[in-house]
């Protein structure tokens, strides 16, 4: 009978396969590609009518399983042929074309005709080849698809068959029945085993065996614990990273030993004893199982020790308290021998080909085993949210009597998700063994065990992936500052990048999780064919696809152009144009232009790394003409005056112009908008199109000079001439008056008995022209009142109206 356990071993080594896999793609691609398509073409034929003959005779998923793992090696076979030849039909094609159509009732000479006859015969067998390569991809497509569905009908018919209850005296009864004979099998068992191991240990002595078990326990014991007890000194050490990392680096290096060692123990002592060929053939899978359920159950139990920490609680991960890490630890161990001592049974029940009511029967035993380790650790959690209920209480009313109180808010939103899936569980599994559906309660008890281990250890990757990232692209860590010393990249640029780097590998991460959640139900192909053709591209278009290794590619020419522009703007600003005569608006515009040429370029490099080809990009930026002659129109009048005032400079920097009623001078002229530095030192940031399209006032553009002037009035008996001079000896005493051009004082105007007098100077920059002219009138004030010099003021003239006479009043 099928058991759910017995397919357990090919899918959780599905799931360690997964990472190989991954890993090798490359090299398994290149050795794929060294295979002559011809041969890879006949390889994936046969496969196909393998797997189609087979398929009526499969009666386990397990077998199902395989064969469509085979049917979608062929696919991959079949394409791989496609991606090979379809190059060289490319190329016919192009030799053909230089020969040209050959038009009717005419003729060629005979070596072109040989030549088009030899190009085309070998364009019909490619071309042929690659359409027979398609046909193939095409079946093991269908066939795979088949097998899908019919391991899917299987797996659900195997989930929900009905045997007797548990409760039933009729399957103990039969049970009772069957045990003798599948005793005896499993003494026959024994006694082949036994037979293999005396007859290698007379033929070869068992220094071998002893040798093994010896290194065994060197791995298992000593250098397990001394390894464990190397990575504790080391993180509570002053060397170990500091913050998280230092705890978190810590339990994936026990997870890492406490899973490695024991494997390789389990696996040297198997290996000593296949070394002198002491195990039989029936007990060779068996012997398999050994290793992969030693580190299966060495895996789980590593997991609990660095997440539980039961003797350690500051480097504890999970938010518990001591009781219940203590609790959760024990059955933990539980799980982990339960596990081991399920997948041990399972191949020892199937080497013996034990009865099909044997099988229900240990099923159901280690159904009802799974359930009453969770119903324990569903207690263990149910009195741990009690405790934390009650410690929430307590600290709200501590904090009502006094509001300096303060406490750890301890969020149990995780603990409450658990006891809702685990109390689910529970009723689901009573009930179904119960009305006597084993395989159904030994599934959902499994992977509710198998799903929790898989949750657990994503989230510990996930804390290490985050806090490994961030801490080696910190500004502080010594790669760090490598990269900031070696790119000039800024400490928040750097920063930025570990923030990245962690959530692709996070991601990276959750495919991981999803994909080992997904090894139960045996779709770990499917999932697999489905990240392969993310991997192969996303058609955009009718020739355009995005594949991950030509983004990846593109991004990486795309931050290279950039850097490589960044180091070109930076010697042209640093190095060159100091060494030139341009002034520092020259240079600011040599430089800004340099900047975007080479984003620009930067930009089409990585197109073009992505596989979108400039006509591709012109036909892009024609479609888009519509919507940014519309929705972008203020900002592509922008861009494109700020690229005038680049190449024409009418302003540049350190001008002073005035725009409206605003005024001060230009620091910084940008693609898009010129920042100007007003007088309250706030700065004005002026779109481009408004230096462009309106008449602004340059003070500084054909002289830097700035003049001052000077007007009053003072009556007409005034001495004008010694009032020249004072003027002039004003002008002169200050420092900020240039002499050439010199200052001047004119007579404006004469009436109404004054006279205006209006006067000139010139000072270096307009800039001094507001300070200056105060100081001069701080000065000539007083010395007009020291010569006697009146100013005039404007004459108010009142008109005063006689009142009314009154009534009676005396002259009437």
């Amino acid at each position: 009978m099928w058991s759910l356990s017995s397919q357990r071993p090919h899918l959780i080594r599905s799931l360690l396969l997964l990472c190989w896999l991954l890993l090798a793609a490359p090299l398994l691609a290149h050795a794929a590609d060294e295979v002559k398509p011809g041969a890879l073409l006949q390889r994936a034929e046969r496969a196909i009518d393998s797997v189609r003959a087979q398929i009526d005779n499969a009666e386990s998923t397990e077998t199902l399983a395989t064969l469509a793992e085979r049917a979608r090696s062929a696919q991959r076979d079949a394409d791989a042929v496609v991606e090979a030849l379809t190059p060289q039909l490319a190329q016919l094609d192009d030799q053909l074309a230089q020969l040209g159509e050959l038009a009717e009732g005419s003729s060629e000479g005979r070596d072109v005709a040989g030549q088009r006859r030899q190009l085309n015969a070998q364009r019909s067998a490619l071309d042929g080849e690659i359409k027979q390569a398609r046909v193939a991809s095409v079946s093991a497509v269908q066939l795979a698809e088949q097998i899908e569905k019919q391991r899917k009908l299987q797996f659900s018919e195997q989930l929900g068959r009905k045997v007797s209850s548990p409760l039933s005296p009729a399957l103990w009864q039969q049970v009772a029945a069957k045990v003798p004979r599948d005793t005896d099998q499993v003494v026959v068992l024994y006694v082949q085993g036994e037979k293999a191991l005396r007859a290698a240990i007379r033929k070869e002595g068992i220094w071998l065996p002893l040798a093994g078990l010896a290194v065994a326990v060197l791995l298992l014991f000593p250098l397990r614990l001394w390894l464990r007890a190397l990575g504790r000194r080391h993180a509570a050490s002053e060397r170990a990273p500091a913050g998280r990392l230092r705890r978190t680096g810590l339990a994936v290096w026990l997870l890492l030993v406490g899973t490695l060692l024991p494997g390789l123990a389990a696996w040297a002592l198997v290996a000593s004893l296949q070394a002198i060929d002491a195990i039989a053939p029936r007990l060779q899978e068996l012997a398999g199982l050994f290793i992969f359920g030693t580190v299966v159950a060495a895996f789980i139990g590593a997991l609990s020790a660095c997440l539980l920490a039961p003797k350690r609680p500051s480097w504890r991960l999970l938010n518990l308290d001591d009781t219940a890490a203590r609790s959760l630890r024990k059955y933990a161990w539980c799980a982990a021998g339960l596990t081991w001592l399920n997948l041990l049974l399972v191949g020892v029940d199937r080497e013996a080909r034990s009865s099909q009511v044997t099988t229900i029967a240990l099923d159901g035993l280690i159904a009802l085993t799974y359930l009453g380790l969770i119903m324990a650790m569903l207690v263990s959690l149910a009195r741990l949210h009690r405790r934390q209920t009650q410690q929430a209480e307590q600290r709200a009313e501590a904090q009502a009597n006094d509001a300096r109180a303060r406490g750890p808010n301890i969020r149990s939103g995780w603990l409450v998700l658990a006891r809702v899936a685990g109390n689910i569980v529970v009723v689901a599994a009573i009930i179904a063994v119960l009305l006597g559906y084993l395989n159904f309660a030994k599934f959902v008890t499994q992977q509710l065990v198998w799903g929790a281990v898989v949750v657990l250890a994503a989230g510990l990757l996930l804390k290490f992936a985050d806090d490994l990232c961030t801490w080696m692209l910190h500004p502080e860590s010594r790669l760090g500052r490598t990269v900031v010393l070696t790119t000039g990249l800024s400490a928040a640029q750097v920063e930025q990048g570990g923030v990245l780097l962690s959530a692709v590998v996070r991601i990276l991460v959750v495919v991981l999780a999803v994909l080992a959640m997904a090894v139960p139900f045996g779709n770990v192909g499917s999932v697999l064919d489905t990240l392969q053709s993310l991997g192969d591209g996303i058609p955009i278009g009718k020739d355009i696809r995005l594949e991950p290794g030509k983004v990846a590619l593109a991004v990486v020419v795309l931050l290279v152009g950039l850097a490589l522009m960044q180091a070109i703007q930076r010697w042209l600003t640093e190095t060159y144009l100091p060494k030139t005569e341009l002034d520092t608006g020259a240079r600011n515009s040599i430089s800004t232009i340099a900047r975007y040429v080479g984003i620009i370029l930067a930009v089409l490099w990585a197109l073009a790394a992505l596989g979108i080809g400039f006509e591709r990009l012109a036909l892009v930026v024609s479609a888009l003409s519509v919507g940014i002659g519309f929705g972008l129109q203020a900002i592509t009048q922008n861009f494109v005056s700020g690229l005038i005032l680049l190449a024409e400079r009418p302003v540049k920097i350190g001008d002073w112009v005035k725009l409206g009623d605003q005024e001060g001078d230009i620091r910084r002229i940008n693609v898009r908008s010129t920042e100007i530095q007003v007088g309250d030192k706030s700065t004005l940031i002026v779109p481009n199109s408004e230096l462009i399209t309106k008449t602004i006032r340059n003070m500084t553009m054909g002289n830097m000079q700035g003049r001052i002037q000077i007007q009053f009035t003072v009556p007409l008996s005034t001495d004008v001439l010694a009032l020249r001079q004072l003027l002039l000896d004003n002008y002169a005493a200050h420092p900020a008056v240039l002499q050439d051009p010199a200052p001047s004082v004119f007579i404006d105007t004469i009436a109404g008995g004054q006279i205006t007098v209006n006067s000139f100077a010139y000072v270096a920059s307009p800039r001094q022209v507001y300070g200056t002219r105060s100081d001069l009138y701080f000065s000539l004030l007083p010395a007009l009142a020291e010569r006697n010099i009146p100013l005039a003021t404007p004459t108010d003239i009142h008109l005063v109206r006689d009142p009314p006479p009154q009534p009676g009043a005396p002259g009437q």
